[in-house]
């Protein structure tokens, strides 16, 4: 089943930091590295292919692009392929019986068609192949640069209080900092280096400003302290 949380919070994320990017620099790239890792956090849960909720702010920001099907670096040698595709589809094929994780995590790599048109996200192999080709140029044919997840909600969290959204800071500080700071080994900051990010400070700050803390509690996703990998660290992250 779809993790429909994840996916509203993402879209909905989405749309504030396009909302709320510096009015004097709209290509600010900032925006499509930000957009690039919601999309990584999102891939990490079951969820659908959301793109298309808001394929507006993306193609506008240049996380996405798109060209007309015969643009495609192989239609002149599977004409017959393009011109029989009538639904969304994606081009990378997956064998869906396969344990190999990253297998489908890679299925948007070679781009994917919703006719009349062909998609590509920034950084992906079709992207790739559109930059070496000349179809892409200037800052377009730049990859999206790494973002420590931690920084975007921080982001997120200035944005969604200026504009009056707090549950929207609770609803991601509810994941803890295994997850908005962690990786597959937990999190590998003490309490000490904790606070002194300036990320954490300005997130935790924003959360005892708006009150949120309840509303993070709430979420399905606050697993409580004593199921934590580190207790300790979860157990500060609560305290404010």
């Amino acid at each position: 089943m779809s993790e429909h949380v994840i996916e509203d919070l993402v879209a909905d994320s989405i749309r504030l930091l396009d909302a709320h990017a510096p009015p004097d620099d709209p290509d600010d790239p900032r925006v499509r590295d930000r957009f690039a890792r919601l999309y990584g956090f999102q891939d990490g849960f079951d969820c659908s292919f959301t793109h298309f909720r808001v394929m507006d702010v993306l193609l506008r920001r240049g996380h996405t692009y798109r060209f007309p099907l015969d643009r495609h670096p192989d239609h002149a040698e599977r004409t017959a392929y393009f011109a029989a595709l009538t639904g969304f589809t994606a081009l990378r094929t997956v064998d869906e019986g396969s344990p190999d994780v990253e297998g489908h995590n890679s299925w948007l790599q070679d781009g994917y068609v919703d006719p009349p048109f062909l998609y590509c996200d920034a950084g992906t192999a079709l992207w790739r192949r559109m930059v070496a080709a000349g179809e892409l140029r200037g800052p377009d044919a730049v990859p999206p640069r790494h973002t420590p997840l931690i920084d975007v909600v921080r982001e997120i969290a200035v944005a969604a209080e200026r504009s009056g959204q707090p549950e929207l800071i609770g609803e991601w500080y509810a994941f803890g900092c295994e997850t908005l700071l962690g990786g597959p080994a937990g999190c590998p900051f003490d309490t000490g280096e904790l606070a002194d990010m300036p990320a954490v400070r300005d997130l935790r700050a924003m959360v005892r400003r708006t009150g949120v803390l309840a509303v993070a509690r709430k979420s399905p996703y606050a697993a409580p302290v004593e199921c934590a990998d580190d207790q300790e660290l979860e157990a500060w992250w609560w305290d404010l």
